[in-house]
């Protein structure tokens, strides 16, 4: 069998129009040689009637104790989804099997909300398979080995699609979506954005962690690790969508894309002790751009951490000082490495529009920029215009070394 995993998301399954075409795409897989296991998450998105956020809706899940029941809950919506899909399979022929997370061999820990995957049992999709029969499987879940229900986090349905293919052998699997491919920026704040034809796990892991959304990072994962090529394509059109998968693009830019992260405040101790990172992480609070000096030492923490973090350092008696609305510009391309004079671009270009650059990190394939929320537009949009619109610039002509 030539088994492929495709993962559908909301907005791809909110209709029936939007299902019927859904169910074209698996049938074409069909006809095409392919054994397909079909991934399906919740209906639409907010406001609509079985989406997760209007379920969550229903209870007060801020001041809920017990996590287990929210998970019960956030299961339902993709329960919905697939049996209703299954039967528009059955309305044009096709037999189709539906199974949840456990079903489908999805057995994960017991940190409801945010589970992780500790074993995958797939006898059973494979046996269906050859049976003739359409896997469909709810993503976004699992259970434990008592099958409690679990979720894998906001987004997990693509967890669910890449660890299947990766479990499975697949040949590839397609992730479908509203949109027809990734992007070099987000197009709300790109007008230029390209599609990217292709891009390695690396480069779509880092975009992913700094605020591109058209996969989820631990998607990314369980796909390197299965070394399983992974498709973004749109449910609404025939695009080839972009390809992900364990190689460096032939892309002539030295810069595959551009994202950028809101909501971020920076925080500067003057503190001589290095255990204050350890209290931190002691009070779960996730740091990040970690600058280190003799006398002080700068970082960036989650807006929604600032509160939690003001108390501590006061406690500690620790003079600091925190800028509040921040944005993490990161600009991400594997063919960077070795190549001088990056950095030294990226800062002339932000100066020449007199966009202040608070603090800079980089590793081999990312260089991060923190800057004022309000200037985060137009240093994504600069930076674009640098690297991946102006291909002959200095910069992209370098040969890697």
């Amino acid at each position: 069998m030539k088994i492929i995993v495709q993962k559908f998301g909301g907005t791809s399954v909110s209709t029936a129009k939007r299902r019927e075409m859904v169910v074209d795409k698996v049938i074409g897989a069909i006809n095409k040689g392919f054994s397909p296991v079909v991934v399906v998450s919740a209906i639409g998105r907010k406001g609509d009637p079985y989406a997760t956020d209007t379920l969550l809706s229903l209870i007060n899940e801020k001041d809920s104790l017990n996590k287990r029941e929210v998970d019960l809950l956030m299961c339902c919506g993709e329960i919905i989804s697939s049996v209703i899909l299954s039967d528009v399979f059955a309305s044009k022929g096709y037999k189709a099997k539906v199974f949840t997370g456990f079903q489908a061999g999805i057995i994960t820990n017991d940190n409801f909300g945010n589970a992780e995957i500790i074993d995958m049992r797939v006898e059973d999709i494979i046996n269906t398979l050859k049976s003739g029969m359409i896997p469909i499987v709810t993503g976004f879940q699992g259970a434990t080995k008592k099958g409690e229900f679990t979720t894998l986090g906001r987004g997990g349905s693509d967890i669910t699609g890449t660890v299947l293919g990766a479990a499975l052998n697949a040949e590839f699997v397609e992730i479908y979506t509203d949109v027809d491919g990734i992007m070099t920026a987000d197009p709300n704040m790109v007008k230029d954005a390209k599609i990217i034809d292709e891009i390695s796990y690396n480069e779509v892991f880092r975009l992913a962690q700094e605020g591109a959304k058209v996969i989820h990072p631990r998607a990314v994962e369980y796909a390197m690790k299965g070394n399983v090529p992974v498709l973004i394509k749109n449910t609404l059109s025939n695009e080839k969508g972009t390809l992900i998968a364990n190689f460096v693009s032939n892309n002539d830019n030295l810069i595959t894309g551009i994202a950028c992260t809101n909501k971020i405040s920076q925080v500067t101790i003057n503190c001589e002790n290095d255990d204050i990172f350890e209290i931190l992480a002691d009070n779960d609070i996730s740091i990040d751009l970690i600058n280190i000096f003799p006398e002080k030492k700068v970082f960036t923490i989650n807006e929604c951490d600032e509160k939690k973090v003001k108390n501590i350092l006061e406690e500690l008696n620790i003079e600091f000082e925190i800028i509040q609305g921040c944005s993490k510009v990161a600009v991400v391309g594997n063919r960077m490495r070795g190549v001088p004079g990056v950095m030294a671009t990226i800062l002339k270009a932000l100066r020449s529009k007199n966009i202040k650059v608070l603090q800079t990190a980089d590793s081999h394939t990312t260089i991060w920029c923190l800057v004022k929320e309000e200037d985060a537009k137009a240093a994504v949009n600069l930076l674009h215009d640098v690297f991946i619109d102006n291909v002959e610039n200095e910069i992209n002509d370098k040969k890697i070394s």
